[in-house]
């Protein structure tokens, strides 16, 4: 059951969700000829799990690339925290509080667990060669500052045990962990999730959906997330938008999307009359 506050604020099943962080406005993307995004409007507000989903081939990770500033849509507008955003490079975005992970594994294979989640600190660190080449004073602090925190991650996500390990020798559920690890370094205010359990066996989807839930609670960050196991979603969404053939066809809560005839049809495959 989704309410209206009076502060503007909204009511899902009797947990509070903030104002709107990011809204798509009228978003198309072409490549080509190929439509992959029709004309889709939706939000996402502060503190809420947004869930994207639909079957293969119907925009989701398109529409994720745009929200991360991967693609520039032809029509439409990004609007992030009341402003219309201009064109903007990934690396911009992330500068603005948005982090993602991938639908394939992205992290640098020769390199150590903690040497990969360092990586996402790489947008907090002053890039002067000539402060890195001293390493001493504010340089100093701020590799030490760095670290800590990717300490306090890796322990939060109980990766402590593989700190040191190349990642290249570790399993696929581990290997997503870390990258989960990556993307909570650089402190998001918006975390993109693109698949976080393709590939996992019930334990480490249960590990991960309970990684996801605390790093909402824990930490209030927003989280807008791609996910073919609708067990998953279900459980974790507060709101959820439904895309088919790059055309959103529903938009609601859980059980609203669950009930809606057309998401029933095109996606969900549930028995009616």
């Amino acid at each position: 059951m989704l309410d209206q506050t009076e502060d503007g604020y909204i009511t899902v099943d009797g947990r509070k969700i903030g104002g709107v962080v990011m809204e798509m406005k009228n978003i198309t993307l072409r490549f080509g000829g190929v439509v992959a995004i029709k004309d889709i409007s939706f939000d996402i507000r502060e503190g809420e799990i947004r869930a994207i989903i639909g079957p293969n081939g119907a925009g989701k990770s398109s529409m994720l690339n745009v929200i991360s500033g991967f693609y520039n849509p032809q029509e439409g507008e990004v609007w992030y925290h009341g402003k219309p955003r201009p064109r903007m490079k990934p690396f911009q975005v992330a500068q603005q509080g948005i982090a993602r992970t991938f639908q394939n594994i992205a992290l640098f294979e020769g390199m150590s667990v903690l040497d990969n989640v360092m990586t996402g600190r790489l947008n907090k660190m002053d890039g002067s060669l000539w402060k890195q080449a001293i390493w001493k004073g504010a340089a100093e602090r701020e590799e030490v500052e760095n670290r800590e925190k990717a300490e306090q991650i890796i322990d939060f996500l109980e990766i402590q045990a593989i700190r040191k390990t190349p990642v290249s020798r570790l399993p696929y559920g581990l290997k997503k962990r870390v990258e989960l690890a990556r993307a909570l370094v650089a402190e998001p205010k918006l975390l993109l999730l693109d698949e976080p359990m393709a590939g996992m066996n019930v334990e480490e989807k249960e590990d991960m959906s309970r990684f996801i839930l605390d790093v909402n609670d824990e930490f209030g960050t927003t989280i807008a997330l791609i996910e073919h196991d609708m067990g998953v979603v279900m459980d974790l969404s507060d709101r959820v938008v439904v895309m088919d053939y790059g055309k959103k066809i529903g938009d609601g809560t859980p059980d609203e999307v669950r009930n809606n005839q057309e998401v029933i049809d095109a996606y969900l495959g549930v028995a009616h009359d």
